[in-house]
Formats: C-alpha cells, sequence, structure tokens
C-alpha cells in the first residue's frame, strides 16, 4: 500500500483506521471519503474527499486525482440498520461495492472491503465455524456480505483486481460509536458503566457472539494487505476472531474494574433474532495458516483498556 483511498472512512473502523495508516504510510498518502465532511481528527489531519460510493463518476475521478494503488471499501449500512431498510441496504451496500470494485480494476489498484459473521445463517455450524462451510444467512446485511464475498472473488478470477477481506466479528472500539450492528451492546455497555454503574442489554443471555478489540481488527486488515499474495488461498473472505462471550461473561469482566456493576435485559427481538442466526465461535485457522493471523486482546485485557480509556472521555464530557 502506497497510496491509499478509502471509503466510509469517518465510520467506526474508517475513522481509526485512517489515522492508523496515516501514521505509516503519511499523512498526504491516505485519501479520507465519506459522504460528508465533519471536524473529526480523521476529516481534518489529511487529504479529504465527499464521495457519495453509489456515485461511479465520482468515486473514478477521486482515484485517479491522488493516483491510488489500494481501496478500502468500508462505506456499508451496518446489520440491524440494514434489517429495517433492505431495499436501501442492497443498493447501498452492494451498489457501492460494485462501483469501489470498478474503480479499483480502472486504477489497477489492490482492493479490501470487510465481510462479517453476518454472512452466515441458522444452518452454518454454530460452534468452530470453519472457513468453508454453509453460507446460508436470513437477514438482508447477511445476503450482502455473501454476495459481496463472491463478487469479490469473481473480480480476482475475471479482471485479476488483487481483491482480499475478512470476516469481522462484532468490533468493539472506544474512539467511534458504533453504527447500528446487532453487536453494539458490546460497546455501550462499558459506556454505560462508567457513566452510571449498570446496563440493560438487548441481548439475552446466554447468547454467545465473536468479539474483537478494534486495535487487532486495525492491524489484522494492515496484515492482510501486506501479506505474500501467492500465500493466499481464500483472499474473500478470512475468519478473523479474538474471543467469543456472553453479556453475563462481559458483565463479569467489567465488574472486575467497576465493582457493584448491574447488568439487567430488556430484550430487542428482531436484533436477538439475528444473533441467534450467527456462529457462537468462528475458527480463524486459514488465516493463521495464509498470514500469521494473529491478537493481542482477550476479554480481561480489553475490559482494562477500554474502561482506561473510556473513563477521562466521559468524564470530561460529563463536566463540560
Amino acid at each position: 500500500m502506497k497510496r491509499i483511498l478509502i471509503t466510509g472512512a469517518l465510520g467506526q473502523i474508517g475513522s481509526e483506521l485512517t489515522l492508523k495508516l496515516r501514521d505509516i504510510y503519511g499523512a498526504d498518502n491516505v485519501i479520507a471519503t465519506d459522504i460528508k465532511k465533519n471536524d473529526s481528527e480523521a476529516a481534518q489531519s489529511g487529504p479529504f474527499e465527499v464521495v457519495d460510493v453509489t456515485d461511479l463518476k465520482r468515486m473514478g475521478e477521486v482515484a485517479q486525482k491522488h493516483n491510488i494503488d489500494t481501496v478500502l471499501h468500508l462505506a456499508a449500512l451496518l446489520s440491524a440498520t440494514a434489517e429495517a431498510k433492505p431495499v436501501f441496504a442492497w443498493n447501498l451496500n452492494m451498489g457501492g461495492l460494485l462501483n469501489a470494485l470498478e474503480t479499483a480494476r480502472e486504477v489497477n489498484a489492490q482492493f479490501f472491503t470487510p465481510s462479517s459473521i453476518g454472512a452466515f445463517g441458522p444452518s452454518t455450524p454454530k460452534d468452530h465455524t470453519p472457513q468453508d462451510t454453509i453460507m446460508r444467512p436470513t437477514t438482508m446485511y447477511g445476503v450482502n456480505k455473501v454476495a459481496g464475498e463472491l463478487l469479490s472473488d469473481y473480480y480476482y478470477h475475471k479482471f485479476g483486481v488483487d481483491t482480499r477481506g475478512l470476516r469481522f466479528p462484532g468490533l468493539i472500539s472506544y474512539v467511534a460509536l458504533p453504527g447500528g450492528g446487532t453487536t453494539d451492546y458490546a460497546v455501550e455497555i462499558y459506556y454505560e458503566a462508567i457513566k452510571n454503574g449498570k446496563y440493560t442489554s438487548y441481548i439475552d443471555k446466554g447468547t454467545f457472539m465473536d468479539m474483537m478489540y478494534m486495535p487487532d481488527a486495525l492491524n489484522a486488515i494492515i496484515d492482510l494487505m501486506e501479506a505474500d499474495p501467492n500465500k493466499l488461498v481464500h483472499r474473500n473472505s478470512f475468519n478473523v476472531t479474538a474471543m467469543s462471550f456472553d453479556p453475563e461473561e462481559i458483565s463479569a469482566s467489567i465488574a472486575k474494574y467497576i465493582p457493584g456493576f448491574k447488568l439487567s435485559y430488556n430484550v430487542d427481538p428482531a436484533r436477538q433474532k439475528i444473533a441467534e442466526s450467527w456462529p457462537n465461535s468462528i475458527d480463524p485457522s486459514a488465516a493463521k495458516e495464509e498470514w500469521d493471523f494473529k491478537v493481542e486482546y482477550d476479554l480481561d485485557k480489553m475490559t482494562k483498556d477500554m474502561i482506561e480509556k473510556l473513563r477521562p472521555k466521559l468524564e470530561m464530557k460529563i463536566s463540560s
């Protein structure tokens, strides 16, 4: 990666990935794009272009203007939001992906887009879900992700675009708030623990889902994009994970650092249904074998870091 275009750069992943890539490759070599600009560090710390991913012409113009050799396509509607607006989700998620792939093809760029554990469905093996398995999702988001993996494979085989991807689990971050995903409770719970000492979960007890701390997710993207292409068998997309837990386990981890923390439940049937269609845990063996995937954070190490980073941030907001 030398000249990088990021779509959805102001979202949950993009807002942190943009800054990390600018530290590594130089601020001027990472062009952040999103549908509108804001005052965030990701938007202000280097080149920024307003790009609607449904506008192929505009995306191509920006890629040509900045001599792009890598496209990281992050713009998408997430699971719970996509289920509420399925037609809009299809048009944005699939139309945007097709445009990003076309742009990468036109400028001969390396390409990345994230998939998700949402690509799996109720008939997928629930425990230690293998890299290659049945994928019959029952959500629009999941359908988009399966189609996206296949479309990325097509552009690799048909046009020689160097496409790569990761099936992300739920991502947990202290920097950006989540944006409509089923796993968002695992971020919200830390905010509420610090502010109020309690949290009401919309996901039911005993519901296990894979998760990953954002620093590990960012490293995985960079490691995959820098990996030797001759060693990649799967490309689109690799299972990756760091931990699997249910609300009770994350609550117990938080209570080690915030004594007296209380967890209660008010289950959201729509998001619970989505969660139950996903695996309890997935097998990242292919990623480990093909490009040495590894993580640094387990649940307790993540909890400690989240609380340490969030507490001053939230206390500053309260005092102001």
